[in-house]
């Protein structure tokens, strides 16, 4: 088992994020500018290259510095794209996925994969509706998302307005999303083409569980 670096304990804990859009990173920046009472740093990340292995040696590298927590957040509808257009025998960015979590799960303790199918307006979405159903795209989930969400842009200027941003919008029904997004279920490999959202495994951990 990998060990990461000793950790002090009498700073603000930051917690890593290795994410591979800018959506991303917009949303947790949000979360953490109206959660002020967080006694917690947010460092979101996206890598140089987005490969699969380049994303794990991000993961990896985060993991085995100051970090306690290192979150990995999956958009498995790329992948999944990715893969089925990679040459017949190569080996696809999901088979890749899969061997890499593997090793995860054994080896870096402090590593959390949260994977959303297909991607992170999905759990937007899981804060208006219960539904299991897939999207195959994105698109076709923002597109559910704007029912409710009818201003709904994916720009920086939409998601971080001042007293109006994506986080504002949602936090009201922040417990539902996350009782949704459980109901879920976890990732299974047998049934890589489930709908999933692992965004609760973020609000379960012990700092974030202050702001429900």
């Amino acid at each position: 088992m990998r060990q990461s670096r000793k950790i002090r304990s009498n700073v603000t804990p930051t917690f890593a994020f290795v994410v591979d859009g800018e959506t991303e990173i917009w949303y947790l920046q949000m979360l953490k500018r109206n959660e002020r009472q967080l006694r917690l740093n947010i460092k979101p990340e996206i890598p140089n290259k987005k490969s699969i292995e380049e994303q794990f040696k991000l993961v990896e590298d985060l993991s085995e510095s100051e970090y306690p927590k290192v979150f990995w957040l999956v958009d498995l509808d790329t992948i999944i794209k990715e893969s089925r257009e990679t040459p017949k025998g190569k080996k696809t960015p999901l088979r890749a996925f899969l061997e890499i979590r593997k090793v995860i799960k054994r080896d870096y303790k402090n590593v959390i994969i949260v994977i959303n199918n297909p991607c992170l307006e999905f759990w937007f979405l899981l804060h208006f509706e219960k539904t299991s159903k897939l999207f195959d795209t994105c698109a076709k989930a923002e597109s559910e998302l704007k029912k409710h969400l009818k201003d709904y842009e994916k720009t920086q200027k939409h998601f971080t307005k001042q007293d109006n941003d994506i986080y504002l919008k949602l936090k009201p029904l922040l417990k539902t999303a996350i009782s949704n997004s459980e109901s879920l279920g976890q990732f299974d490999m047998d049934e890589q083409t489930k709908a999933i959202c692992e965004m609760y495994l973020l609000f379960q951990t012990d700092e974030l569980k202050k702001i429900l």
